[in-house]
């Protein structure tokens, strides 16, 4: 039987404490055997003036994930052609690893806006797609294509731009960010 890994793809600028819960109800809720975090990189056509280089934000979320189980930082799309698009990174993945089997985690703001993907056709006939809820962005179970499948999770109301704010003001972030990562921002100064 084929490992199940999920993949769950964002900046991660920075990973937060809702990130980590997410992934570890995902674990449960779409049988996964592991969930890859994809810390995708910097879009060239997509420039954010706060967006930290992709080593650094691979750092954070590599340590605030160092004691989670099955929950692993991934840099694999640093060394695939950019930009990134996710079918791109399907298709690379399951040509590396053909004892995995891949589903796609993916919010359900995203899989609104997902009809303009690039290859969504191809996705949708490649691999399982998990979607899990997100505020604002209501999805009907009952017109999802096959393959496709709502899980109940958490509404995370917890996002990496409202963090960057909080930083620029000068307010705490440790209940939202790992300790390790909180100390990191700190220390070196990052965001302000």
């Amino acid at each position: 039987m084929k490992k199940r890994i999920g993949i769950y793809g964002g900046s991660f600028n920075p990973i937060h404490k809702a990130h980590i819960k997410l992934a570890k109800v995902l674990l449960d809720e779409a049988k996964l055997d592991e969930v890859w975090l994809m810390v995708s990189p910097q879009n060239p056509l997509k420039r954010q003036s706060d967006l930290l280089d992709d080593a650094k934000r691979l750092q954070l979320a590599q340590l605030a994930l160092q004691n989670e189980e099955r929950i692993l930082a991934c840099d694999y799309e640093f060394r695939l052609p950019r930009p990134s698009y996710t079918y791109d990174t399907m298709q690379a993945l399951t040509a590396d690893y053909p004892d995995y089997e891949f589903t796609l985690l993916i919010g359900g703001d995203n899989w609104q806006r997902f009809p303009q993907w690039y290859r969504h056709d191809e996705l949708l006939r490649l691999y399982p797609i998990v979607i899990y809820p997100r505020q604002d962005s209501p999805i009907d179970a009952a017109t999802l294509p096959p393959g496709v499948r709502v899980v109940k999770t958490p509404l995370m109301n917890v996002s990496s731009t409202e963090i960057r704010q909080r930083i620029r003001e000068g307010k705490p972030i440790g209940r939202l960010v790992p300790r390790v990562v909180a100390d990191i921002i700190k220390q070196e100064k990052l965001y302000l």
